[in-house]
């Protein structure tokens, strides 16, 4: 198997994702009624139909995305015969992307998945209070030169590498003032560009340690299986399959790096030579070029993507 499959993260939304095929696909629509139903109300209303400023919260944003991921991979499992045991060398996902990895790879219930991430959303929005925290994304610097920067710039506040997102992207986390530092640090060291970004909350960092309280206890209560395929989780770039691990890497995700480079790194250097986006956007697939060498992104996100990642599962298989 040559191919793993990916999952987007916060950022990725759009108003009227997944839209198209759930009027397509009674699979799509079915996931959309399990989430609204879990939820216990119509976040499938704000997907499809805004505001875009409620989608964007980060209680709605974490469920949706998740949302419209396993309508699509309903779709390419019940449309285009695909299958994640069969098919994936791997899952990962980008942030609240691994627990739609997770859900597709059947260690998770969807319904779970859908409260687990609005419990995630909210712990994560209420741990630190609006203001006091910052993120910023710090363009052409490497990540050691990234978390140097951070390291001089927390001056016994919190400021972290959040996430190292590959091709010289890294976001660093933490209180409002020390990110502020971080961008100008930054710049003075070479960065391409460095700036704040229009976030509500510093995720990734130990701010975050409040909701990394809650979602242990969330997560204390759902069952977790085996995945279907191994899992490379973001806060150590390698797989794990193991029902306890998964739960435990889960929690220290909260507060830990998203160790994205590193992560399509390992899958590349495992043979994985595509790597099929599953859900909104196209962020992850870009990434892919910048990372791997060779690797091919193919965001597989509407009706017309289907029959693209049929073609390519099938070309694996024969290969």
């Amino acid at each position: 198997m040559t191919a793993a499959f990916t999952f987007p993260g916060q950022g990725s939304q759009a108003v009227g994702m997944g839209k198209a095929l759930a009027e397509a696909f009674p699979a799509a629509k079915a996931v959309f009624d399990e989430v609204d139903a879990a939820l216990g109300e119509k976040l499938t209303a704000i997907i499809w139909d805004g505001p875009a400023e409620t989608l964007q919260l980060t209680e709605n944003a974490q469920p949706a995305l998740m949302a419209v991921s396993l309508a699509t991979m309903r779709v390419l499992e019940s449309e285009a015969g695909i299958s994640i045991g069969r098919d994936a060398a791997f899952v990962a996902g980008h942030s609240l992307g691994e627990y739609s990895a997770l859900a597709a790879a059947g260690s998770l219930s969807i319904s779970d998945t859908a409260r687990l991430l609005r419990t995630r959303g909210r712990a994560m929005q209420k741990a630190v209070p609006v203001g006091v925290g910052a993120m910023a994304a710090l363009l052409g610097l490497d990540y050691d030169a990234a978390v140097a920067v951070a390291n001089e710039a927390a001056q016994d506040q919190v400021c972290q590498a959040a996430n190292d997102n590959g091709g010289g992207q890294v976001v660093v986390s933490g209180h409002k003032e020390a990110v502020e530092r971080a961008v100008e640090i930054a710049k003075g060291k070479g960065a391409k560009r460095a700036m704040l970004l229009p976030v509500s909350a510093p995720f990734h960092c130990a701010l975050m340690q409040p909701a990394a309280e809650a979602m242990a206890e969330a997560l204390a209560g759902v069952e977790i299986k085996s995945p279907a395929a191994p899992l490379v989780a973001n806060v150590q770039a390698a797989p794990i399959s193991d029902p306890d691990e998964i739960r435990r890497r889960l929690v220290e995700q909260v507060t830990g790096t998203v160790r994205w480079r590193e992560s399509v790194g390992y899958m590349a250097g495992q043979g994985v030579t595509r790597f099929l986006e599953i859900g909104a956007g196209k962020v992850l697939s870009g990434l892919v070029k910048r990372i791997a060498d060779g690797a091919t992104g193919i965001a597989i996100g509407g009706p017309n993507d289907i029959a693209a990642a049929k073609d390519a599962i099938t070309a694996g298989r024969s290969a």
